[in-house]
């Protein structure tokens, strides 16, 4: 469980002209803060600061839409009992209007262990709404997305990486959040917004100031989407934690990060199809038959869903088991044309030889 943020007293309503958001630094790197010696204790069971590789609950399940649902989260559990995940993003408009179509909605985190609940929008007070809504169904803490890319999300609605254009909206929506709760708050943004604005140091800042108690980096501009190479900078000067995000796959991948100051690690893409990873970076090995984990994934998903949604939703998932595995794009295929669970249960036996 994290620690509790120490907020102010205070009743602020960032709405309110006698309230008003907090200032917002521009300083120029040699005039940052200066660095909390504790800044690496993120969560209260690490009892030193992080030597040689991050330990098992410094690398996170990052938030992946579509994908880090509720069933795929109880998955990577099997493996990983202590990891910190974060869930996919929730829509504050949805949530706070309790839309019935969105499952998410009503997820109980208090049974899920050290999950993080990320939200996004535009709205400042629905942004701190949607927060005590997530804290009262259990999440360890509130995380806000600054770095979602889509145009839907980022353009459209102003929300997620949009945000890395407009710090003073950020701020205001941090600062809300922030003092709406009594867990911590943290944020996911990116370099910036292209080339010519890589101002995430600036934004790390506001967060500080606003309260945030960490954050993660995706070591890519809104510009590259997910295209390229993630380049990670050094963080070792900022206020608060850094968790290190884009292109880390294998233990391999953890060493820079914490050359470059960064506190820990998040695990996003690579973790489709394998959500064993995480124990994996830390010496734990592959199940022997992937069909059994895909069945019991798949379990998950029919008590979630129910089968007429699960099993649609469920093809992207089996193609991301069988990939590399002999004959995969037959079962892909085969896969992408079954519309009942029984079918598909056979398929996965068939594929991966189970009696």
């Amino acid at each position: 469980m994290l620690t509790s943020p120490q907020n102010s007293p205070m009743n602020i309503n960032v709405a309110n002209p006698a309230n008003p958001s907090p200032s917002l630094p521009w300083m120029p790197p040699d005039q940052a803060r200066p660095i909390n010696l504790n800044k690496f204790l993120i969560f209260p069971f690490i009892d030193g600061i992080i030597s040689q590789m991050f330990s098992n609950n410094q690398i996170f399940a990052a938030p992946l839409a579509g994908v880090t649902d509720r069933p795929f989260r109880r998955m990577v559990r099997l493996f990983s009992p202590d990891a910190p995940l974060v869930t996919e993003m929730i829509s504050c408009h949805s949530l706070v209007g309790a839309h019935k179509n969105c499952l998410r909605n009503f997820d109980n985190y208090a049974i899920e262990g050290n999950v993080g609940a990320q939200i996004f929008g535009a709205d400042v007070n629905l942004m701190a709404d949607a927060a005590r809504i997530l804290q009262d169904a259990g999440a360890k803490w509130i995380d806000i997305n600054m770095g979602c890319p889509v145009p839907k999300v980022a353009t459209r609605a102003g929300a997620g990486a949009h945000l890395m254009r407009d710090h003073r909206l950020a701020g205001q929506i941090m600062n809300a959040v922030v003092h709406a709760v009594q867990i911590p708050v943290s944020i996911k943004t990116r370099l910036g917004w292209d080339d010519e604005h890589r101002d995430w140091r600036d934004l790390i800042n506001v967060a500080a100031d606003c309260g945030v108690k960490f954050a993660a980096l995706h070591g890519r501009t809104r510009a590259q989407l997910y295209l390229g190479h993630a380049e990670l900078p050094d963080v070792s000067d900022c206020p608060i934690p850094i968790i290190a995000n884009g292109d880390i796959k294998t233990a391999g991948d953890l060493v820079l990060p914490e050359k470059l100051g960064f506190s820990g690690a998040m695990i996003g893409r690579a973790l489709m199809g394998r959500p064993w990873l995480i124990s994996q970076m830390h010496g734990g090995n592959a199940p022997d038959n992937i069909g059994e984990i895909v069945l019991q994934h798949l379990e998950y998903a029919l008590e979630y869903y129910g089968e007429k949604t699960a099993v649609p939703m469920f093809r992207k998932h089996a193609a991301w088991y069988s990939a590399g595995m002999k004959n995969s794009s037959d079962f892909r295929i085969k896969v992408n044309q079954i519309e009942s669970a029984d079918a598909l249960k056979v398929a996965i036996r068939d594929f991966w030889s189970i009696i």
